[in-house]
């Protein structure tokens, strides 16, 4: 479901005489449906690098980023943005909404732009914010108003509301407390059964542990370590 092919990538300083860094090299790797893989490595090894590539964020320098039949590296905006729309979820510790927009209609709105019923959605939505203890009270309140563990909750509602084929967590368990944790992972669970191919940095070893079929050390794909 995803498959990464000697995918490389480099920054240029524009503030520093056009300074090219090359930050990753030679990454390949595959996830197959209902396989969960963890990214490890040490701080600035280049996760968040690697998973921005995957999610068409940032743009490779060279290789190929599969996600399906949709080569990520090399596709037009249009193409990203309907890859995103039905096949590939994010949850980012960072909830980024559009300002007054309802926690239930941002919630359900990855259904909604696929053609799901309202109900429908919003069903789903109620039941996701529901298991991850958000007080109904908040529901037609906007999430920027919220505290930082109910936009973090929010967040992971609105990427397992639909059912993605591949999904990439950024620590989706960060500074949860026990109880939203267990039902965050029990989720990551219940995607992996529907045969989610999932992508994800996890700090909290304990839930790697858990939910990560196996691990990938992202600095071997350093130059150095490369060369």
């Amino acid at each position: 479901m995803i498959r990464l092919e000697n995918v490389s990538k480099t920054f240029t300083l524009h503030n520093q005489n056009s300074a090219v860094i090359q930050v990753m090299q030679g990454a390949s790797f595959t996830v197959t449906a209902g396989e969960c893989v963890a990214l490890t490595g040490n701080s600035g090894a280049g996760k968040s690098t690697l998973m921005r590539m995957i999610y068409g964020n940032y743009l490779a320098a060279s290789g190929a980023i599969w996600i399906g039949d949709t080569d990520v590296a090399k596709a037009q905006p249009r193409e990203i943005i309907a890859l995103r729309r039905e096949t590939l979820g994010y949850v980012s510790q960072f909830l980024r909404v559009v300002p007054r927009v309802a926690t239930v209609d941002v919630v359900a709105e990855p259904l909604l732009m696929t053609g799901t019923p309202f109900e429908t959605a919003h069903a789903k939505a109620r039941d996701l914010l529901t298991r991850l203890n958000i007080p109904q009270t908040l529901w037609d309140l906007s999430p920027m108003t919220f505290s930082g563990g109910e936009q973090q909750r929010v967040n992971i509602a609105r990427g397992f509301v639909r059912d993605y084929p591949a999904l990439l967590l950024d620590e989706p368990t960060a500074s949860l407390d026990a109880t939203n944790r267990e039902t965050v992972l029990t989720l990551i669970e219940e995607a992996k059964t529907r045969g989610t191919a999932i992508v994800g940095i996890f700090h909290d070893h304990p839930a790697r542990e858990r939910v990560a079929d196996r691990e990938i050390d992202v600095s071997q794909f350093s130059p150095k370590q490369v060369a």
